[in-house]
């Protein structure tokens, strides 16, 4: 392919902001060239920033660009199949944000049509690209930690822990009928399964939505923001998603894990814990503390891995580009992910190492399975 990957970007709030600073860090292989947002202002505003002349209202206006490599989309989840699809048929490889559609069922579509056309595809799933991530995986590949016997975690935070905070995932209209298990509790199972390489094969769960009904703002309210509101700038409505989730699982015959999904855990701001518990030995790692890996051992001192490339496994060591001591965080995670989706598109022949369509179809089908069990308060299969 001649020239750099020419790409758009649907949707301008705090995701799409990250897309857009992860692209401009991949160099002279990519080019953001338009916008779409219903917010013109703020895609002006963004514009301006990352040198993007092109803001439109509409993305179908796009698609027309024959021009145009690939979509980035980051908007609402109930927007996500329809743009996903018409981008697809359009001819454009499409990196999604998770979760893929609003249903297992969508995205098994999805899934098909980018198969069928033949389109490289992803679902955000950033998370697998932390150093340390990667460097659980291979202790789990070289067998360095045996048979895993135990998998468990959380991921937790606190930003819907008030009945007046307020976000668009809060209402299932745009977000879905799942929000915890779907926004977060999504990334820590993608990660377990990505890490261990092993499936979570049954489940059971119990889902509670503490705040019945929540105070939504009158005017626009960006994720993780809206703290300082007082209460004439507030109206009353129903909730129908869920603030915590708690899940055990299997993992087939031998292997048992468990995991709880929070988004009114005060003070835990973005803490993604995962423990692996193995024959041999075990690791935990977790979100709030990136570049440490603690190692537990049974009949020798345990240990704390700090991230560094010159100690760390040989295929992890690539997604630790700083030397030891230098935080390589959240930000850094977009970028590698985007890097391999655009290697993928540059070179036709390679083999994605991303999470694809697939993998958000894997998801979905793990949060509609803890929805069921939910209902009926029992055991359900995946």
């Amino acid at each position: 392919m001649h020239g750099p990957l020419r790409v758009a970007v649907l949707g301008t709030g705090f995701v799409g902001r990250q897309h857009l600073e992860a692209l401009s860090r991949l160099g002279a292989t990519t080019q953001v060239c338009a916008l779409a947002t219903a917010d013109i202002e703020q895609g002006k505003r963004l514009g301006s920033e990352f040198g993007i002349d092109k803001i439109v209202s509409s993305y179908s206006f796009l698609l027309d660009d024959r021009s145009l490599d690939a979509v980035h989309v980051c908007t609402p989840n109930s927007l996500h199949f329809s743009m996903v699809q018409d981008a697809l048929l359009a001819g454009k490889h499409v990196l999604c944000e998770k979760p893929l559609a609003t249903s297992a069922e969508e995205a098994q579509k999805l899934t098909e049509l980018a198969w069928e056309k033949g389109l490289r595809n992803c679902t955000g799933y950033n998370l697998r690209f932390y150093p340390l991530v990667q460097q659980m995986r291979s202790m789990c590949q070289e067998g360095d930690l045996g048979e895993i016997l135990v998998v468990q975690g959380t991921y937790s935070q606190d930003w819907l822990l008030f009945e007046t905070d307020w976000n668009w995932r809060v209402d299932s209209r745009e977000n879905g009928p799942s929000r915890a298990m779907a926004d977060i509790g999504s990334h820590w199972c993608d990660m377990a399964e990505y890490v261990t390489g092993r499936r979570i094969s049954s489940l059971c769960a119990d889902l509670q939505t503490f705040h019945k009904k929540r105070f939504r703002p009158k005017g626009f309210v960006e994720t993780f923001s809206g703290k300082t509101l007082v209460p004439a700038d507030y109206q009353e409505v129903p909730v129908d998603t869920e603030d915590f989730g708690a899940v055990i699982f299997r993992m087939g015959e031998r292997t048992r894990g468990s995991f709880t999904a929070s988004q009114v855990a005060a003070g835990r701001k973005n803490y993604l814990s995962i423990e692996i518990y193995g024959t041999k030995s075990s690791v935990i790692w977790d979100a709030e503390s990136p570049t440490q890996l603690w190692i537990g051992n049974r009949n020798a001192n345990n240990q704390i891995l700090v991230k560094d490339p010159t100690l760390m496994k040989q295929y992890a060591s690539y997604y630790a580009e700083l030397p030891g001591g230098h935080v390589e965080g959240y930000n850094s995670t977009f970028k590698h992910l985007f890097r391999q989706f655009y290697r993928s598109i540059a070179d036709g022949h390679s083999q994605p190492e991303y999470p694809q369509f697939s993998d958000g179809l894997r998801q979905l089908t793990i949060v509609e399975a803890e929805l069921a069990s939910n209902r009926c308060h029992a055991w359900v299969e995946v």
